[in-house]
């Protein structure tokens, strides 16, 4: 499918059922750290890369620059909250090189022991740490011997402006890497706030192969403390492969357990995560939804939140008790230590989403907030009152810092298509066309091999003319809600609903929310907008695991004609001969869509 148009628009009307596979384990977490901890870990001195980074707020010294003290986040260097990011960026000649290794591990963190992988032994993996305009070089070996899993490594939301090849995604932009092979990934931190990297080889992310990232930029609002990265993640004592056989006959499993920055308690086992604050300090707080398919509402009790970004883009401030993250997404929160008054310590409490996520041990997915040493009692406060479980999203707080206004676009009737048929504005049937890919045979590597015309399981959209606007609408039949990622790009939010889209429906193209994840509603629609600036090919997906895997997934092949003049091709086909020798000689199948 080829668009050429500023005006074009795909409608796709996503009709999914069951679940997928991955062809080996799920994931606990080991050595649990508080945010800001698990700092990036070398396994050899690196050029530029000191063995103990420090806080996020100084990964390693800067050369001494004006702004961004505690009363001053705003500034950045000879650069400001106010800067266009998106055209603008440092070029700091900064180099930041970090090793990883992944393996096959045993960890326990509520107290149940199980299987996993792990980046450096440690669940979540060291953070990635960066001031903005840096480059970011991240050397990655798999060691998996065990599981005998390929690999590769995504870094969720970072555009990879003109650096395809470095998305890291399995069957799109290379083949996986194979046991005893390592890869090199390189991009320049363009923009600046939090996010996380995880394998993009079939369910493997949700095995333990993840981690933080932190680019440390300009902020919306003031604060004293960055504690970095929290992740809220879902359990289960069961392998991946084992809850796969189990979605086969009887659905999507119910999760036995959740974990706040790698750990939780289960019956009388594992430990809380428990941060310690000092009354009057202002912290930040980065979270992370790195659940396989769990939706949140995340809270501290009797404090207040205010959220200065959602995923990459910083936001005006506004103030929430408790907020609203889906798989994928991210928030930068500040909380002010004020409450001593009320309590010692309180709660922190991630909620699992009943109407979108089931978890058996929902009501017990807490950390601690503590303002005293001694920790030897738990809290006794009480959660914000939020009504009944809803899979929101926050898109109505969301304004943009760095106002965008969007292309207007003259809507067309919708009409039934396959995926394979040209036209302006398309209705896509998942079913008939959902994405099926090829470890061996990436789409990346066929472009450069010179292959325009792809099969229909490619689930291809050629995006073909540059700098301009590309309009999507995702509609979806079925009560379940679905968080969609797009690859290379931020995304316009021009309208998000429940109930079947019409071109009556009013698009927001003044200054809409801008993000890289956002929720398609149980039983409505989504319309996206961005413009064909970076050409490569990119994948869209839903964040839940078990979708991804089972090919709720587009891919565009975005400007193809400039596409082999960016890279060395031998870049992707050295992956690719090693790949399929280890393939062969382990007769390893593939059993899901390949991403």
């Amino acid at each position: 499918m080829k668009f050429t148009s500023a005006n074009s628009m795909l409608l796709a009307s996503f009709l999914i059922s069951g679940v997928v596979s991955t062809p080996h384990p799920q994931q606990p977490a080991s050595t649990p750290g508080g945010p800001g901890q698990g700092q990036p870990t070398t396994t050899q001195p690196a050029p530029g890369q000191p063995t103990s980074p420090g806080n996020p707020e100084q990964p390693v010294p800067r050369d001494v620059c004006d702004g961004n003290t505690a009363s001053t986040r705003s500034e950045w260097c000879d650069y400001s909250i106010d800067t266009d990011y998106t055209s603008t960026s440092p070029d700091t000649g900064v180099t930041r090189e970090y090793w990883f290794e992944l393996t096959d591990v045993t960890v326990s963190p509520d107290g149940v022991s199980r299987t996993a992988m792990a980046v450096n032994g440690s669940i979540p993996g060291p953070t990635i740490i960066a001031d903005w305009g840096d480059t970011v070089v991240v050397h990655v070996t798999n060691s998996l011997t065990t599981s005998l899993n390929g690999t590769s490594l995504h870094f969720h939301g970072i555009r990879q402006n003109y650096t395809n090849q470095n998305d890291g995604v399995s069957s799109i932009t290379q083949c996986p890497t194979a046991v005893g092979s390592s890869v090199t990934y390189t991009w320049k931190a363009e923009q600046y706030g939090s996010s996380w990297y995880h394998s993009h080889f079939s369910l493997q992310a949700w095995q333990g192969v993840f981690g933080g990232i932190i680019i440390n930029g300009p902020a919306t609002a003031d604060y004293d403390e960055d504690l970095g990265n929290l992740f809220l993640n879902d359990w289960d004592h069961q392998t991946v492969d084992e809850l796969y056989d189990y979605a086969q006959t009887v659905g999507p499993p119910t999760l036995d357990n959740g974990l706040i920055n790698g750990t939780n308690v289960y019956d009388d086992g594992g430990s809380r995560f428990t941060t310690s604050w000092v009354s009057g300090t202002t912290y930040r707080l980065r979270l992370v939804n790195g659940a396989v398919d769990t939706h949140w509402k995340f809270m501290v009790d009797n404090h207040t939140m205010t959220v200065i970004a959602s995923d990459f883009v910083p936001i005006q401030p506004y103030t929430a008790d408790y907020i609203n993250i889906g798989m994928g997404q991210r928030y930068d929160v500040l909380i002010t230590a004020d409450q001593a008054d009320v309590a010692d310590q309180f709660w922190m409490r991630a909620i699992p989403q009943s109407a979108c996520s089931d978890n058996d041990n929902a009501d017990n997915i807490l950390g601690i907030v503590t303002y005293v040493d001694d920790t030897t009692t738990e809290p006794t406060t009480t959660g914000y009152d939020y009504g009944s479980d809803t899979c929101d999203d926050e898109t109505d707080n969301l304004v943009p810092y760095i106002s965008k206004t969007v292309g207007d676009v003259e809507l067309q009737v919708a009409e039934d298509a396959s995926i394979a048929l040209d036209g302006t504005l398309f209705k896509w049937t998942l079913n008939s066309t959902s994405l099926l890919t090829d470890w061996a045979n990436p789409t990346l590597m066929q472009v450069l091999d010179g292959t325009d015309e792809f099969e229909t399981d490619d689930a291809v959209i050629h995006l073909e003319t540059a700098n301009e606007w590309f309009y999507l609408v995702i509609e979806t039949s079925l009560a379940v809600t679905h968080p969609i990622h797009l690859h290379g790009h931020d995304f316009f939010i021009l309208a998000q609903g429940t109930g079947t889209y019409s071109t009556d429906v009013t698009l927001n193209l003044d200054n809409p929310p801008r993000r890289d994840v956002a929720m398609l509603p149980a039983s409505g629609y989504l319309v996206m907008a961005w413009e064909t600036d970076n050409p490569g090919v990119w994948l869209l997906h839903c964040h839940i695991g078990w979708h991804t895997s089972e090919g709720f997934a587009l891919q565009f092949v975005e400007r193809f004609d400039e596409i082999a003049d960016m890279m060395d091709s031998t870049y992707v086909s050295d992956q690719c001969d090693a790949w399929s020798t280890f393939q062969d000689e382990n007769s390893i199948e593939q059993i899901d869509s390949g991403i």
